[in-house]
């Protein structure tokens, strides 16, 4: 049995995956078929000596899709040239291809929806029994649905031609067939109304029915689209972080070589300032290396012989020599990659409500009308047994349902823009509203993100300001972090600094400097050193040792401090019933500190990024909907693994990239908010699509003629247009409640 991944072009709603991994494994040969939408991939486990791509294409190319093998992402493009790269995007298409797909469509939405606006407006004027003069605009409603029908609702008609060839259903049928015949109908009575005279039909008009319709389908499916091109973006950026070359030793010489042509047991040089090209083991001299893009702590690792470093992170100070050891597809940034992907594929798709349903009710509907019209034509009633068939299609016709999520999630978006809530998509949104438990990195999330100085403690004759004063005028010409917190701590105190001379910087140890004639030094502190040094560094805190003329000054200590806002935003969360967890690759003392600043109990420290999207697939598989909020590179995969990926703007692109939902300015405080908006909305939608289904369910019947034996009353498909547009009416309406809604 093989298992790969294809890509799949063709598919437009959700009941889409259902139709193909149906399709697929009722053939002989395969085992499994896992089709997600979301990102319009399928994952088969089969057998290729029973079937091939080229059978299951030929099985599923007749209902309107088409599977493609993709290449290996990390081993085939880790090292391909930035142009290259664009050829990703985790999508069925290359980006150029999908680009102008998109463009295609913005074309034919600009040129429908304001049509579709303005039609909608004419309908609610009807409504409300304002007298319009609607039969004139017929001719130009007719030359405009012909055009909006054949043009804009091809796929629809295309889906109702499948349905009758293949019996299979979709959106697209639902709304092909609803639109066919109010635009036939509609057609006739325009065109022969001696036809309708002599059958004696009403001369109903229901144009507006195929252009509404049909514009707001549209725009929902370019919305959809726009927001899924952004799914490979992630992959992009991430591959981009890569050295592009590495300085290699060869035969005694040194060349710059393309990073994709570096072989295990190379021997590679790294200078200051230079990205690492793979993974390796240090064997000559020592550094500062920012390993913040995998461990996500903002103070840089000291590295020496022996130790491992890490491809794609940055040399900070220093030169050195390592051996490589894994390249390619084996890299950790290339195992980052792949767990980007793989928790992307593995995400069960949106299952809107009307989706699910639509395979059942187009079928239903239309065994509906034909009994209606096959019962009257038996009681002798041809007017009836046409006024009813035409009545039920065109009552069902699925302006309300189609409605119901893109007007809600349209202002649900709207609104938490507004509270500078950025959300990527509906499935975002959705799924947020139903989380129980959110997991928080700690750096640049809870906390600063950048160290500053927590502590100065004097010893002997030296004053706190004194300690500063030397440490800071021997830090300034350093580019360490730590040094800079110290010159930043200076310069909060508005202290001036004095001339430094004789600057010297041992890797791995610290600074030496003669400020003001004294020697200063400012470095790792000794086993020997004073009893406050292992108090402070309990508290997850990094602590330097001042010397000032030989004697020991005083000793510096440093952290990431919690935003401002943390504590108050996390006990909002507790109110609103969210578990709160606190997931960092930062030390267990450092995190337990922070952590009972912020008032957070529950604490997993000590995690690489591997296991840190291993910890959320543990919480989902023990019932948790889970929402993980990061702003780092090494948060990327927790992001992708989680219900809900929130970043922070503040945070890296690939981060921001792999969630569904960004906070503008790193406010940890919108948290609460985005949980309050996506509930409010998920409601309102849960409400409009019972009052569209309330109405189909009550409408066909009635439409069908149910009440004229009893009552005398038969609904012709005048009525049933104008019970549809007074639906849809409800439902816009509904949703617009969100505008006035505070959170």
């Amino acid at each position: 049995m093989k298992k790969e991944t294809f890509s799949i072009k063709g598919m437009h709603c959700a009941s889409c995956s259902a139709i193909i991994s149906g399709t697929l494994k009722k053939m002989t040969g395969i085992k499994e078929a896992d089709v997600n939408f979301a990102t319009e991939k399928a994952k088969i486990e089969y057998d290729s000596q029973k079937v091939s791509l080229q059978d299951m294409n030929n099985q599923i190319g007749k209902l309107g899709y088409a599977l493609a093998l993709r290449d290996n992402v990390t081993a085939a493009q880790m090292g391909m040239s930035e142009s290259e790269h664009a050829v990703h995007l985790g999508l069925n298409q290359t980006k150029e291809e999908k680009l102008q797909e998109l463009k295609q469509m913005k074309n034919k939405v600009l040129f429908v929806f304001p049509i579709a606006l303005v039609v909608f407006l004419i309908m609610i004027l009807d409504i409300l029994g304002i007298d319009f003069p609607t039969q004139i605009f017929d001719p130009i409603f007719l030359i405009i649905s012909t055009i909006v029908i054949f043009w804009i609702g091809k796929p629809f008609l295309q889906g109702v031609l499948r349905f009758i060839k293949y019996r299979v259903a979709n959106m697209d049928t639902l709304v092909g067939i609803g639109t066919s015949v109010a635009y036939v109908y509609s057609t006739v009575a325009v065109l022969f109304p001696q036809v309708m005279d002599y059958f004696n039909f009403p001369e109903g008009k229901y144009f507006d029915v195929v252009i509404v319709v049909i514009g707001f389908v549209v725009l929902g499916k370019y919305l959809e689209a726009k927001s899924k091109i952004k799914t490979g973006q992630a992959i992009e950026k991430l591959l981009n972080l890569q050295a592009k070359t590495a300085l290699v030793v060869r035969e005694g010489r040194e060349i710059e070589i393309s990073v994709a042509n570096v072989v295990v047991g190379d021997i590679i040089i790294v200078k200051p300032g230079a990205k690492i090209p793979v993974d390796g083991k240090i064997i000559e001299g020592q550094s500062s290396i920012d390993e913040s893009m995998i461990t996500g702590e903002s103070v840089p690792v000291d590295k020496k012989a022996g130790d491992l470093v890490v491809g794609s992170t940055i040399n900070k100070q220093g030169s050195f020599k390592f051996v490589a050891q894994k390249v390619g597809s084996d890299t950790m940034l290339a195992q980052i990659i792949k767990m980007v992907e793989d928790a992307q594929g593995s995400k069960a798709p949106i299952q809107n409500l009307a989706d699910k349903i639509s395979a059942v009710f187009v079928p239903v509907v239309l065994i509906l009308a034909v009994l209606a019209l096959i019962t009257w034509l038996v009681f002798g009633n041809i007017t009836f047994a046409i006024l009813c068939f035409v009545g039920v299609l065109v009552i069902a016709c699925p302006c309300a349902l189609g409605l119901a999520t893109p007007t809600a999630i349209i202002v649900g978006v709207g609104k938490g823009a507004e509270y500078g809530i950025l959300i990527k998509n509906a499935e975002a949104l959705e799924k947020l509203s139903s989380v129980d438990t959110i997991v928080l990195d700690k750096t640049g999330t809870i906390t600063n993100g950048t160290p500053k100085v927590t502590d100065i403690v004097a010893l002997g004759n030296f004053s706190e300001d004194e300690i500063l004063i030397f440490a800071a005028s021997a830090e300034k010409h350093s580019e360490h972090p730590l040094a800079q917190a110290i010159v930043a701590a200076a310069t909060e105190k508005n202290i001036s600094l004095l001339n430094a001379e004789g600057f010297k910087a041992s890797e791995g140890v610290g600074i030496e400097a003669k400020v003001d004639g004294k020697a200063v030094s400012v470095s790792k502190p000794a086993k020997s050193d004073a009893a406050q040094v292992t108090e402070l560094q309990q508290q997850g805190k990094t602590v330097v040792v001042i010397e000032i003329g030989n004697k020991q000054a005083g000793i510096i200590a440093m952290a990431d401090t919690l935003k401002e806002n943390a504590k108050e935003a996390i006990s909002r969360l507790r109110k609103q019933k969210i578990d709160v967890i606190m997931l960092t690759g930062d030390n267990e003392l450092a995190a337990r500190h922070i952590a009972s600043q912020a008032g957070i109990e529950n604490v997993i420290a000590n995690v690489l990024p591997q296991d840190k999207s291993q910890k959320i697939e543990e919480l989902r598989a023990h019932g948790k909907k889970v929402a993980m909020v990061g702003d780092g590179i090494n948060d990327a995969p927790a992001l992708a693994a989680a219900d809900v990926g929130i970043a922070m703007s503040t945070g890296t692109d690939v981060a921001i990239e792999s969630a569904g939902i960004t906070l503008l300015s790193g406010d940890i405080s919108k948290l609460s908010q985005a949980l309050q908006l996506s509930r409010s909305t998920m409601a309102v939608i849960k409400q409009n699509l019972f009052w569209a289904f309330i109405y189909n369910i009550i409408g066909i019947p009635v439409a069908a003629g149910i009440l004229f034996p009893f009552f005398g009353i038969i609904l012709n498909p005048i009525f049933s247009g104008l019970a549809m547009a007074l639906s849809s009416v409800s439902v816009v309406s509904n949703s617009l409640r969100l505008k006035a809604k505070n959170f």
